[in-house]
């Protein structure tokens, strides 16, 4: 019945051909006569009357088309696709036809206006700061260009972020949104710094100014046809975005011009004519400005018999387990599940629905497959099992019955695993509490409470022991979350032990040794990593009784001994046996296992004998081989430790990112069962497991239930039960209706943004991240002169350092012209990006022209990638600021950016002050545009350092205690644009008195976030699921931190070097140190 109900759905989903009243119109912009409106629909273009009526169709490409945008005679339309795997600028006729390709290079590049002559076309690029500029290198934050409409080279307007601009009528003034930090564009509700302003560029003075510079989202503005009034968007008064106007000689009156509820008013443009035009709720209204909305009622006609795919897999699982005797593998890709051969390629699906499995057991027979599906909106555990006697195996069975088990529309069950005798299976009820359910009487019985594990993910580890009368579980042991430590409890239930008890995270427990010891791995002697994560492992053992641990700790010869004498007293036993008995014996149940909890803590040992970045790890059958995967190097491998000769040897290269270790009940085959492959070793040779995993989705029925899968995490896990006042229930159902009308992954990742931006929250939102394909532009190193317009080639500003021509060979200097790449000549009027594309590291021929010198030659250099150069970008920003402080506080302060609040970040700080600054008397600690971590407990110890001693040698001073501690003055620069634990960390260094901060105000975005894929896994969303609560009461997010000094960084100046708050910053602590 479910799975027809399913295909139901999925039918409803799969409408082709048919006319539809479309929803979810976006990119909506009125013709300049005032006559059509041009929006996008499921990645099209399309143009409608104003009046109403049957859509046209413009683009028909496999391509994505979004933000049309007209020229000012109405004949052409500007807009951005992916044809070539980013977004270029292109252009066609209003009327459809041939497009023709404007940009080249493989940033996003979207556009804003057409100059009023109709001649240029300007967009939104991170293409290159102006090399004299002083603002943060950062992909995120884009300049302004204009292109020729007919084609050609391009050329930087604003070297600051100015987003949906829009000019007068004259040409000499524009209108535009700034971009202050790297917010999800389609929050709502916040009242904060990083919010967007109107501003309006003279461009004959280049004098910006702010019209709306408040705590609130203002966005989106035209300028009506008189150019003296100002129409935009902005959440005021209603909480919800409306249109509004001002008067541009007097910005503060502002005038609402709609009044809508509870979603927001996008898109709004403008027609000579006067008429406005935006979308409300998907749909799109014009209105009059004193007049009232009205809606364009729209049809159209979209085939959508793409949304029915057949997928194939030879890679990509995303969890995976052996069955007991090491035949068959099963794993779950897409959210369906599939068991393979170990053997041969064949490969089974056993779940056949749009919604998502996951968690995997095999029965002890391996005939049962037990798994969770949220297939009914509610995470329930079924069985498949196969139903024919003749069928040996899942792979190959002709008949698979499927059951769920327990059901319930309200409990939530994961995580199951069958007891070692098949009668009993656990899993985990709530997200939170161990249970097991007798097969046979359907009898729950309770293990644990909630009361050690707070997280809400849906699972922690846990393992039956060997004879079903144990469990091994992570837990968190003494309120230190996320810190886990590795419990023992017994499989009725009752009080859970501590084996570990530390303040170090201990996870993956395992039991081995017939279930007379517990491996787990520890970080307890590892390098701790100055964050919450990274710190380095060891694999450890937990015998649960005195005897194995006594055996365990023989020496080599007497364990030699013991092994020989157990062996003849073995042989000798079997002797007196006859065949019955033989038989007999194999059926007995498993030895029960010896638990002595008394002194148990003291019956750990370390096996590993190096920390590192540890994976999975398992131990032979036998004890005596311990295998592990360690990233020594980039990725995982596979080493063995031999236990009693401590011998330790990598065993195989295998580059894995993520495994599972596991063997098959004869101890006999290893297997290695990762994302990327999965292997199986026997003896130490590995040999692959292939699969051919072919599946039939419905894309749009998967959307719908990954959408569905949105709003229930959301509403089990989000850190604040009220769901910030909102009724979720409601939106939700406002926000599904859209779910028909979309297509494609970047509309489908709007609406999640916009659903989920009701939340006024950061850290959420959707994410698509499109498969890499098209051009990728390489990069020389070079920045390039955007003032040399109208001349061939490109004039060089500087040789950025570090870079592929920043050697002692090349004669390239600033004020040198690049001519030809590859033999290729550079005209004024051709985007030269078109020659860098797909030439990173690969060797290219440049040819270089110097004026000065009148000389010509060839240099051949390797381009490097757009990251690459953004790293040399971030190397010469913090040097160029390190400079200016030296050079502003004559040598008496230093200066250092925390980049990250990770680990990383944190070591290059303190080498920094302890190193070349210790003899400063104070230091200038920069956290703008840090985007989080989580480091405010580490800086906070580092920068508070009060003297108490000093060191002195013969009666010569050589160091201050504490001597791993900043014990001088210290000042903190801030940002709009610092995110996260970059909220936090400013917060702590205020609240704790260390010094001052400078800058602007740090919005509140303090929360820990969870960011979880989806199992289409180019989509991901995010899920705030720790607050951070103050002691008054309030929480860290949405409560904007105010800098002691308030200092904004002018565009006007910040492009032509001057970093106004870090010369403020230093003048004021050398001003405190007098």
């Amino acid at each position: 019945m479910m799975k027809h109900l399913l295909t139901c759905i999925a039918l409803g989903f799969a409408a082709t051909g048919s006319a539809v009243t479309p929803l979810w119109l976006r990119d909506v912009q009125i013709s300049p006569s005032g006559e059509e409106i041009a929006f996008c629909y499921k990645g099209d273009i399309y143009k409608v009357p104003v009046g109403g009526g049957e859509a046209r169709q413009l683009t028909t490409t496999p391509s994505y088309e979004s933000t049309p945008i007209w020229s000012p005679d109405g004949k052409m339309i500007a807009f951005a696709s992916n044809r070539n795997g980013n977004f270029d600028l292109y252009v066609m006729p209003a009327e459809g036809g041939t497009a023709k390709r404007l940009t080249y290079n493989s940033a996003n590049e979207i556009p804003s206006a057409f100059t009023p002559d109709g001649k240029e076309v300007l967009f939104s690029a991170s293409l290159q700061d102006p090399a004299s500029s002083a603002l943060f290198p950062s992909g995120a934050m884009t300049e302004l260009y204009a292109v020729p409409a007919a084609g050609g080279r391009v050329r930087q307007v604003l070297g600051t972020p100015a987003e949906m601009v829009n000019f007068d009528k004259s040409g000499k003034r524009f209108l535009y949104q700034d971009r202050k930090g790297t917010e999800d564009e389609w929050r709502k509700h916040h009242t904060s710094s990083v919010t967007r302003d109107i501003w309006m560029y003279d461009t004959a003075t280049g004098k910006h100014t702010n019209l709306t510079d408040r705590p609130g989202e203002d966005r989106n503005a035209v300028f009506a046809p008189d150019g003296e009034t100002v129409y935009f968007l902005s959440e005021r008064d209603t909480k919800s975005i409306n249109v509004y106007s001002f008067p541009l000689n007097s910005p503060q009156s502002v005038k609402a011009v709609t009044s809508f509820k509870t979603h927001p008013v996008r898109f709004l443009s403008q027609a000579k004519n006067q008429t406005l035009c935006y979308t409300y709720d998907g749909e799109i209204y014009t209105q009059q400005p004193n007049g009232k909305p009205a809606k364009v009622n729209i049809s159209l006609t979209h085939d959508d018999s793409d949304q029915i795919k057949d997928l194939r897999f030879t890679s990509g699982a995303t969890s995976a387990i052996t069955s007991p005797d090491g035949k068959q593998v099963a794993f779950v890709i897409r959210g369906e599940v599939f068991v393979t051969s170990t053997d041969y390629a064949t490969t089974k699906q056993i779940t056949h629905t749009a919604a998502a499995e996951n968690w995997l057991s095999f029965s002890p027979d391996g005939r049962t497959l037990a798994y969770a599906s949220e297939r009914s909106g509610n995470w329930q555990i079924f069985l498949a099992k196969i139903a024919r006697k003749e069928d040996a195996n899942f792979s190959n069975a002709t008949v698979i019955k499927e059951e769920v088990l327990l059901p319930s529309s309200t409990v939530e069950r994961t995580v199951p695993k069958f007891s070692p005798d098949g009668k009993e299976l656990a899993f985990i009820e709530n997200r939170t509490v161990l249970k097991v359910v007798n097969l046979e009487t359907k009898q729950v019985r309770q293990v644990t409470d909630d009361s050690t594990w707070y997280d809400t993910e849906g699972e922690f580890t846990y393992e039956w022991a060997p004879d079903g009368k144990w469990f091994a579980l992570c837990i968190i042991g003494n309120k230190h979350d996320p810190y886990t430590d590795i419990g023992l409890v017994s499989a009725n239930g009752g009080k859970i032990t501590n084996l570990t008890n530390s303040g170090y995270t201990s996870r993956s427990p395992r039991w081995v040794l017939d279930g007379n010891a517990i491996l787990f791995t520890t970080e307890r002697y590892g390098m701790r990593a100055h964050a919450s994560w990274g710190s380095q492992n060891d694999v450890m053992l937990a015998f649960v009784n005195q005897d194995a641990y006594d055996k365990f700790n023989l020496s080599k010869e007497d364990y030699e001994l013991q092994k020989d004498l157990e062996k003849e007293q073995k042989k000798a036993k079997d002797a007196d046996k006859d065949k019955k008995e033989k038989e007999e014996a194999k059926k007995e149940e498993v030895k029960p296992i010896k638990v002595e909890l008394a002194g148990i803590e003291d019956r750990i040992v370390r096996l590993t004998p190096n920390s590192s970045n540890l994976g999975d790890a398992i131990l032979s059958k036998d004890g005596e081989t311990l295998y592990y995967l360690s990233a020594f190097e980039d990725k995982f491998d596979l080493w063995k430790m031999d236990l009693r000769k401590h011998e330790t040897k990598l065993l195989h290269k295998t580059n894995s990112a993520w495994a599972n270790l596991s063997l098959d009940k004869g101890g006999k085959t290893l297997f290695l069962l990762g994302g990327r492959s999965m292997q199986k070793m026997e003896g130490e040779k590995l040999t692959p497991i292939t699969y051919q995993a072919e599946m039939r989705m419905d894309l749009a029925a998967e959307r719908d239930y990954m959408f569905s899968h949105v709003y229930k995490q959301e509403k089990m896990r989000f850190y604040n039960l009220n769901m910030h006042g909102v009724d979720w229930e409601a939106m939700t159902a406002a926000y599904r209706k859209f779910l028909p009308h979309v297509n494609n992954n970047f509309d489908f990742q709007e609406v999640l943004s916009e659903y989920l931006g009701e939340l006024n929250v950061s850290h959420t939102g959707g994410r698509y991240y499109a498969p890499a394909s098209g051009d990728v532009t390489a990069n020389l190193g070079l920045l390039f002169d955007w003032q040399y317009n109208g001349k061939d080639g490109l004039r060089i500003s500087e040789v950025v350092e570090k870079g592929p021509f920043d050697h002692a060979q090349s004669k390239v200097r600033a004020g040198h012209i690049i001519e030809k790449i590859d033999g290729e000549a550079i005209p004024s009027t051709m985007d030269y990006a078109a020659l860098l594309n797909k030439k990173a590291k690969k060797k290219t021929l440049v040819s270089i022209y110097d004026p000065a010198t009148n000389s010509r030659w060839d240099e051949v250099v390797m381009p490097i990638s757009a990251g690459a150069m953004n790293n040399l970008l971030y190397d010469r920003w913090v040097k160029q600021r390190t400079e200016d402080v030296k050079k502003w506080s004559n040598g008496r302060l230093g200066y250092v950016h925390i980049r990250s609040m990770g680990d990383d970040s944190f070591r290059t700080v303190y080498s920094d002050i302890l190193g070349k600054y210790n003899n400063c008397e104070g230091i200038v600690i920069d956290t703008r545009f840090n985007g989080g971590g989580r480091l405010h407990e580490d800086i906070e110890i580092l920068f508070s350092g009060k003297k108490y001693l000093t060191q002195v040698i013969r009666g010569r001073e050589s160091c201050d205690m504490p001597s791993r501690r900043w014990n001088k003055a210290s000042i903190m620069l801030q940002c709009e644009a610092n995110y996260s634990n970059a909220h936090g960390t400013p917060w702590v260094y205020k609240y704790k008195k260390m010094g001052k901060l400078v800058g602007m105000p740090v919005p509140g975005t303090m929360t820990t976030v969870s960011w979880e894929t989806l199992q289409d896994p180019s989509m991901i969303f995010g899920i705030p699921i720790i607050g951070y609560r103050m002691e008054n009461g309030n929480y860290l997010e949405n409560s904007e931190l105010e800098p002691d000094i308030k200092i904004a960084n002018s565009p006007e100046t910040v492009v032509k070097g001057e970093d106004t708050q870090l010369k403020v910053a230093v003048e004021t602590l050398l001003n405190d140190l007098k």
